[in-house]
Protein backbone atom coordinates (compact mmCIF):
# COMPACT_ATOMS: atom_id res chain seq x y z
CA UNK A 1 0.00 0.00 0.00
CA UNK A 2 3.20 2.40 0.86
CA UNK A 3 4.32 1.58 -2.60
CA UNK A 4 1.33 2.81 -4.31
CA UNK A 5 1.04 5.72 -2.40
CA UNK A 6 4.51 6.61 -3.23
CA UNK A 7 4.05 5.66 -6.89
CA UNK A 8 1.29 7.78 -6.96
CA UNK A 9 3.24 10.38 -5.61
CA UNK A 10 5.96 10.53 -7.65
CA UNK A 11 2.98 10.88 -11.21
CA UNK A 12 1.92 13.78 -9.15
CA UNK A 13 4.95 15.24 -8.53
CA UNK A 14 5.80 14.62 -12.15
CA UNK A 15 2.66 16.09 -13.63
CA UNK A 16 3.33 19.32 -11.64
CA UNK A 17 6.69 19.71 -12.48
CA UNK A 18 5.36 19.32 -16.27
CA UNK A 19 2.63 21.56 -15.59
CA UNK A 20 4.62 24.09 -17.90
CA UNK A 21 6.91 22.93 -21.14
CA UNK A 22 9.67 24.92 -21.63
CA UNK A 23 7.29 25.89 -25.34
CA UNK A 24 5.14 27.66 -22.00
CA UNK A 25 8.03 29.89 -20.42
CA UNK A 26 7.76 33.44 -21.90
CA UNK A 27 11.21 35.14 -20.75
CA UNK A 28 10.51 38.39 -20.03
CA UNK A 29 13.09 41.71 -19.51
CA UNK A 30 11.55 44.29 -17.36
CA UNK A 31 13.16 48.00 -15.89
CA UNK A 32 12.21 48.27 -12.27
CA UNK A 33 10.35 51.61 -12.08
CA UNK A 34 6.91 52.20 -10.50
CA UNK A 35 5.06 52.49 -14.22
CA UNK A 36 6.36 48.79 -14.63
CA UNK A 37 4.92 47.31 -11.73
CA UNK A 38 2.10 45.65 -13.85
CA UNK A 39 4.43 44.13 -16.41
CA UNK A 40 6.51 42.70 -13.20
CA UNK A 41 2.56 41.57 -11.51
CA UNK A 42 1.72 39.36 -14.71
CA UNK A 43 4.35 36.53 -13.11
CA UNK A 44 2.29 36.33 -10.33
CA UNK A 45 -1.05 35.76 -12.71
CA UNK A 46 0.37 33.78 -15.32
CA UNK A 47 -0.46 30.60 -14.11
CA UNK A 48 -3.53 31.11 -14.11
CA UNK A 49 -2.86 32.18 -18.23
CA UNK A 50 -1.41 28.97 -19.06
CA UNK A 51 1.92 30.39 -18.80
CA UNK A 52 5.33 30.42 -16.97
CA UNK A 53 6.83 34.19 -17.65
CA UNK A 54 10.25 34.15 -15.89
CA UNK A 55 11.55 37.82 -15.14
CA UNK A 56 14.64 39.34 -15.48
CA UNK A 57 15.79 42.82 -14.55
CA UNK A 58 17.92 45.09 -16.79
CA UNK A 59 19.12 48.80 -15.70
CA UNK A 60 17.78 50.22 -18.89
CA UNK A 61 15.78 49.22 -21.93
CA UNK A 62 18.77 49.45 -24.38
CA UNK A 63 20.50 46.81 -21.97
CA UNK A 64 17.59 44.14 -23.16
CA UNK A 65 18.18 44.24 -26.67
CA UNK A 66 21.27 42.45 -27.15
CA UNK A 67 19.53 39.81 -24.82
CA UNK A 68 16.91 39.78 -27.20
CA UNK A 69 19.13 39.40 -30.62
CA UNK A 70 20.73 36.52 -28.33
CA UNK A 71 17.11 34.35 -28.23
CA UNK A 72 17.50 35.02 -24.35
CA UNK A 73 14.74 37.55 -24.09
CA UNK A 74 10.74 36.95 -25.45
CA UNK A 75 8.85 40.07 -24.36
CA UNK A 76 10.38 43.39 -23.28
CA UNK A 77 9.08 46.38 -21.16
CA UNK A 78 10.91 49.57 -22.64
CA UNK A 79 10.52 53.69 -23.57
CA UNK A 80 9.51 53.99 -27.15
CA UNK A 81 12.85 55.07 -27.86
CA UNK A 82 14.85 52.80 -26.77
CA UNK A 83 12.19 49.72 -28.34
CA UNK A 84 12.88 51.88 -31.68
CA UNK A 85 16.51 51.79 -31.55
CA UNK A 86 16.35 47.97 -30.90
CA UNK A 87 14.96 47.57 -34.14
CA UNK A 88 16.86 49.58 -35.93
CA UNK A 89 20.15 47.96 -34.84
CA UNK A 90 18.26 44.24 -35.91
CA UNK A 91 16.68 43.20 -32.73
CA UNK A 92 13.56 40.80 -34.47
CA UNK A 93 10.93 42.62 -32.38
CA UNK A 94 7.03 43.85 -32.93
CA UNK A 95 5.98 46.65 -30.51
CA UNK A 96 2.35 45.05 -29.17
CA UNK A 97 1.30 47.03 -26.73
CA UNK A 98 1.87 50.40 -24.56
CA UNK A 99 2.00 50.13 -20.52
CA UNK A 100 2.04 53.48 -18.85
CA UNK A 101 2.33 57.22 -20.22
CA UNK A 102 4.28 59.65 -18.94
CA UNK A 103 6.54 58.64 -16.14
CA UNK A 104 9.58 61.42 -16.45
CA UNK A 105 9.95 64.81 -14.68
CA UNK A 106 13.08 67.76 -14.73
CA UNK A 107 13.77 68.15 -11.33
CA UNK A 108 16.38 71.03 -10.31
CA UNK A 109 18.23 71.22 -7.12
CA UNK A 110 16.00 72.35 -4.08
CA UNK A 111 16.94 76.27 -3.78
CA UNK A 112 18.16 76.58 -7.63
CA UNK A 113 17.83 79.66 -9.82
CA UNK A 114 16.60 77.72 -12.81
CA UNK A 115 12.56 78.36 -12.64
CA UNK A 116 12.43 77.84 -16.59
CA UNK A 117 14.29 75.28 -18.98
CA UNK A 118 15.77 79.18 -20.68
CA UNK A 119 17.97 79.12 -17.81
CA UNK A 120 19.42 75.88 -17.83
CA UNK A 121 22.09 78.36 -19.70
CA UNK A 122 25.73 77.82 -18.04
CA UNK A 123 24.46 74.45 -15.82
CA UNK A 124 25.15 71.09 -16.40
CA UNK A 125 22.09 68.47 -16.58
CA UNK A 126 21.98 64.56 -16.10
CA UNK A 127 20.00 62.48 -17.46
CA UNK A 128 20.14 58.21 -18.70
CA UNK A 129 21.96 58.27 -21.87
CA UNK A 130 19.14 56.21 -24.45
CA UNK A 131 16.24 56.33 -22.50
CA UNK A 132 12.61 58.66 -23.18
CA UNK A 133 13.46 60.95 -20.67
CA UNK A 134 16.71 61.70 -23.07
CA UNK A 135 14.94 62.64 -25.80
CA UNK A 136 12.56 64.13 -23.67
CA UNK A 137 14.90 67.13 -22.48
CA UNK A 138 16.78 67.71 -25.97
CA UNK A 139 12.72 68.34 -27.31
CA UNK A 140 12.66 70.74 -24.58
CA UNK A 141 15.96 72.05 -24.64
CA UNK A 142 15.61 72.84 -28.48
CA UNK A 143 11.95 74.30 -27.92
CA UNK A 144 14.16 76.48 -25.28
CA UNK A 145 16.78 77.75 -28.23
CA UNK A 146 19.26 76.02 -26.06
CA UNK A 147 21.96 74.03 -27.84
CA UNK A 148 24.03 71.05 -25.75
CA UNK A 149 26.41 68.52 -25.73
CA UNK A 150 28.23 66.15 -23.56
CA UNK A 151 31.47 68.48 -23.25
CA UNK A 152 32.06 71.92 -22.65
CA UNK A 153 31.37 74.62 -25.38
CA UNK A 154 27.13 74.69 -25.52
CA UNK A 155 24.53 76.10 -24.17
CA UNK A 156 24.15 72.93 -21.74
CA UNK A 157 26.50 70.47 -20.54
CA UNK A 158 24.50 67.11 -20.55
CA UNK A 159 25.90 64.48 -18.03
CA UNK A 160 25.26 61.08 -18.95
CA UNK A 161 24.88 59.13 -15.47
CA UNK A 162 23.01 55.58 -15.06
CA UNK A 163 19.20 56.40 -13.65
CA UNK A 164 20.37 54.49 -10.03
CA UNK A 165 23.06 57.73 -9.59
CA UNK A 166 21.48 60.76 -11.13
CA UNK A 167 19.79 61.35 -7.89
CA UNK A 168 22.96 60.96 -5.81
CA UNK A 169 24.42 63.86 -8.36
CA UNK A 170 21.95 65.88 -7.98
CA UNK A 171 22.01 65.72 -3.96
CA UNK A 172 25.74 66.46 -3.87
CA UNK A 173 25.43 69.31 -6.55
CA UNK A 174 27.53 67.65 -8.88
CA UNK A 175 24.90 68.30 -11.28
CA UNK A 176 21.99 71.44 -11.75
CA UNK A 177 19.42 69.34 -12.54
CA UNK A 178 18.16 66.04 -14.30
CA UNK A 179 15.66 64.15 -16.14
CA UNK A 180 14.27 61.42 -14.17
CA UNK A 181 12.20 58.82 -14.69
CA UNK A 182 9.45 57.92 -11.92
CA UNK A 183 9.63 57.01 -8.78
CA UNK A 184 13.50 58.28 -8.51
CA UNK A 185 12.27 61.76 -9.61
CA UNK A 186 9.40 61.70 -7.03
CA UNK A 187 11.76 60.39 -4.84
CA UNK A 188 14.25 63.57 -5.15
CA UNK A 189 11.17 66.17 -4.44
CA UNK A 190 9.95 64.29 -1.78
CA UNK A 191 13.53 63.94 0.22
CA UNK A 192 13.99 67.71 -0.39
CA UNK A 193 17.23 68.00 -2.37
CA UNK A 194 15.16 68.22 -5.55
CA UNK A 195 12.32 70.59 -7.13
CA UNK A 196 10.28 69.98 -10.31
CA UNK A 197 10.83 72.19 -12.91
CA UNK A 198 8.29 70.67 -15.43
CA UNK A 199 6.69 67.44 -16.65
CA UNK A 200 8.38 67.43 -20.08
CA UNK A 201 5.29 66.46 -22.21
CA UNK A 202 4.96 70.75 -23.88
CA UNK A 203 6.81 69.68 -27.13
CA UNK A 204 5.93 68.38 -30.58
CA UNK A 205 6.59 64.74 -28.90
CA UNK A 206 3.87 65.24 -26.54
CA UNK A 207 4.11 62.75 -23.36
CA UNK A 208 5.75 59.09 -24.21
CA UNK A 209 4.43 55.84 -23.91
CA UNK A 210 5.94 53.17 -22.75
CA UNK A 211 6.12 50.74 -25.10
CA UNK A 212 5.68 46.30 -24.76
CA UNK A 213 7.37 44.70 -27.21
CA UNK A 214 7.81 40.91 -28.78
CA UNK A 215 10.18 39.04 -30.33
CA UNK A 216 8.73 38.11 -33.73
CA UNK A 217 9.02 34.55 -33.23
CA UNK A 218 6.58 34.26 -29.80
CA UNK A 219 4.05 36.73 -32.13
CA UNK A 220 4.41 33.73 -34.67
CA UNK A 221 3.14 31.31 -32.04
CA UNK A 222 -0.36 32.88 -31.91
CA UNK A 223 -1.83 30.42 -29.27
CA UNK A 224 0.93 31.44 -26.87
CA UNK A 225 0.98 35.45 -27.57
CA UNK A 226 -2.37 35.32 -27.08
CA UNK A 227 -2.15 33.83 -23.41
CA UNK A 228 0.70 35.99 -22.91
CA UNK A 229 -1.26 39.30 -24.28
CA UNK A 230 -4.57 38.16 -22.18
CA UNK A 231 -1.76 38.01 -19.14
CA UNK A 232 -1.05 41.51 -19.65
CA UNK A 233 -4.39 43.27 -19.73
CA UNK A 234 -5.33 41.33 -17.14
CA UNK A 235 -2.80 42.00 -15.05
CA UNK A 236 -2.62 46.12 -16.29
CA UNK A 237 -6.76 45.69 -14.85
CA UNK A 238 -6.09 44.09 -11.89
CA UNK A 239 -3.92 47.63 -10.56
CA UNK A 240 -5.62 50.04 -12.54
CA UNK A 241 -9.21 48.73 -10.93
CA UNK A 242 -6.98 48.10 -7.10
CA UNK A 243 -4.72 50.81 -6.73
CA UNK A 244 -3.76 49.48 -2.95
CA UNK A 245 -2.87 46.12 -4.68
CA UNK A 246 -0.78 48.03 -7.14
CA UNK A 247 1.12 50.35 -4.13
CA UNK A 248 1.55 47.17 -2.15
CA UNK A 249 3.05 45.00 -4.98
CA UNK A 250 5.17 47.85 -6.44
CA UNK A 251 6.48 48.87 -2.57
CA UNK A 252 7.31 45.43 -1.36
CA UNK A 253 7.70 43.09 -4.46
CA UNK A 254 9.89 45.65 -6.65
CA UNK A 255 11.41 48.02 -4.51
CA UNK A 256 11.94 45.89 -1.13
CA UNK A 257 10.61 48.77 1.07
CA UNK A 258 13.41 51.10 -0.44
CA UNK A 259 10.01 53.89 -2.13
CA UNK A 260 7.67 55.42 0.04
CA UNK A 261 4.01 54.94 -0.33
CA UNK A 262 4.20 58.57 -1.07
CA UNK A 263 7.20 58.49 -3.43
CA UNK A 264 4.96 55.66 -5.35
CA UNK A 265 1.76 57.84 -5.33
CA UNK A 266 3.58 60.66 -6.75
CA UNK A 267 5.18 58.33 -9.24
CA UNK A 268 1.68 56.95 -10.50
CA UNK A 269 0.14 60.27 -11.14
CA UNK A 270 2.88 61.24 -13.28
CA UNK A 271 2.56 57.85 -15.16
CA UNK A 272 -0.43 55.79 -14.91
CA UNK A 273 -1.01 52.59 -16.13
CA UNK A 274 -2.37 52.19 -19.94
CA UNK A 275 -2.47 49.26 -22.42
CA UNK A 276 -3.07 52.09 -25.93
CA UNK A 277 -0.05 52.47 -28.40
CA UNK A 278 -0.47 53.81 -32.13
CA UNK A 279 1.68 53.74 -35.16
CA UNK A 280 1.63 57.54 -35.18
CA UNK A 281 3.16 58.05 -31.59
CA UNK A 282 5.77 55.27 -32.40
CA UNK A 283 6.49 56.95 -36.02
CA UNK A 284 6.75 60.54 -34.16
CA UNK A 285 9.36 59.12 -31.43
CA UNK A 286 11.30 57.78 -34.19
CA UNK A 287 11.05 61.16 -36.40
CA UNK A 288 12.43 63.45 -33.41
CA UNK A 289 15.23 60.31 -32.23
CA UNK A 290 16.45 61.34 -36.14
CA UNK A 291 16.32 64.77 -35.41
CA UNK A 292 18.28 64.68 -32.32
CA UNK A 293 20.60 62.02 -33.20
CA UNK A 294 19.38 59.83 -30.14
CA UNK A 295 19.86 56.40 -31.45
CA UNK A 296 21.71 56.92 -33.97
CA UNK A 297 20.01 54.98 -36.17
CA UNK A 298 21.70 54.48 -39.51
CA UNK A 299 18.29 53.20 -40.93
CA UNK A 300 15.12 54.31 -38.87
CA UNK A 301 12.55 51.85 -38.74
CA UNK A 302 9.07 52.50 -40.13
CA UNK A 303 6.44 52.42 -37.77
CA UNK A 304 3.99 50.91 -39.86
CA UNK A 305 6.23 48.10 -40.31
CA UNK A 306 6.39 46.59 -37.11
CA UNK A 307 3.67 48.23 -34.59
CA UNK A 308 1.46 44.84 -34.48
CA UNK A 309 -2.13 45.71 -32.20
CA UNK A 310 -4.02 43.08 -33.06
CA UNK A 311 -3.24 40.57 -30.44
CA UNK A 312 -3.85 43.37 -27.46
CA UNK A 313 -7.45 44.23 -29.96
CA UNK A 314 -8.04 40.50 -29.27
CA UNK A 315 -7.20 40.20 -25.99
CA UNK A 316 -9.35 43.42 -24.72
CA UNK A 317 -12.10 42.59 -26.36
CA UNK A 318 -12.29 38.66 -25.18
CA UNK A 319 -11.80 40.35 -21.71
CA UNK A 320 -14.44 42.90 -22.49
CA UNK A 321 -11.52 45.54 -21.50
CA UNK A 322 -12.44 48.96 -23.62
Amino acid sequence: MQARWFLAGMVLAATASQAFSDDDVIRLGNLKFAHYGAISYMKELAPKCGIKIEERMFAKGLDIMPAIVAGDIDVAASAADAAIAGRAGGAPIYAVAGFAKGGARIVVAAGSPIKKVADMKGKKIGVARGGAQELLLLAELAKAGLTWSDQPGKDVQIVYLPFADLNQALMQKQIDGMAQSEPQASQAINKGFGTELLKPYDTPMGEPIRTLVMTEKLYNNKPLAAKFMKCFVQSTRAFMDDPKLAQNYVVSNMFKGQITADDYKDAIENSPFAYELTVEHIQTTTDFMVKYGVGRMAKPPVAKDWVKLDLLDQAKKSLNVK
